[in-house]
């Protein structure tokens, strides 16, 4: 989230520290966005081994540069308007991010989280797949077998139960948060 703050212009785009602040950060969300998590959880399979560390270091770092990128894309689109009638009162930053920032975001941002989530899970069957551990690992291995078909399809209903799950629990969240 905090990062999502640093690359949002309206937020950092206020002299030359915040300028390079906010295109480094930005650079990092647009180099890290353009690798597919398969190709990060390779890259950190070959530094750590194969297995469930690589692949949660692949989509940790994902999700953190599209996250990054949405919450900074959140930020600047909110309504000047609050802004403006804080800062006239004489509130000073911490304030102004605090009444009348995050109140606009919040709903964005649980979003987002959720949603990639959701992502998070469907990808990390596929990582899992080639190694990186979890479900993926166990629905390859059943594959592979050849023999252990009514295994790979109880593995293949659960990844679809989880899925269902998480859909389900994510719609709740987001009634209750509006």
């Amino acid at each position: 989230m905090p990062a999502g703050f640093l690359a949002a212009s309206n937020i950092t785009k206020r002299g030359s520290v915040g300028t390079t602040v906010y295109y480094l950060t930005r650079s990092f969300f647009n180099i890290t966005r353009s690798y597919e998590p398969l190709v990060m959880a390779t890259v950190f399979a070959f530094w750590v081994g194969y297995g469930p560390f690589a692949g949660t270091l692949a989509l940790t770092v994902v999700t953190i540069a599209s996250l990054g990128k949405l919450f900074s894309e959140a930020v600047e689109s909110i309504d000047r308007g609050p802004i403006e009638a804080l800062q006239a009162t004489g509130a000073n930053r911490l304030q102004v991010v605090v009444y009348a920032v995050i109140p606009q975001i919040v709903p964005d941002f649980v979003s987002f989280i959720i949603y990639h989530w959701d992502i998070n899970i469907r990808i990390s069957t596929i990582i899992g797949f080639v190694g990186g551990g979890g479900i993926g690992y166990y629905l390859s291995q059943q594959i592979n077998s050849l023999i252990s078909w009514h295994k790979a399809g109880t593995a293949i209903w659960a990844i679809v139960i989880v899925v269902w799950a998480m859909d389900f629990l994510s719609s709740e969240v987001r009634k209750r948060l509006t």
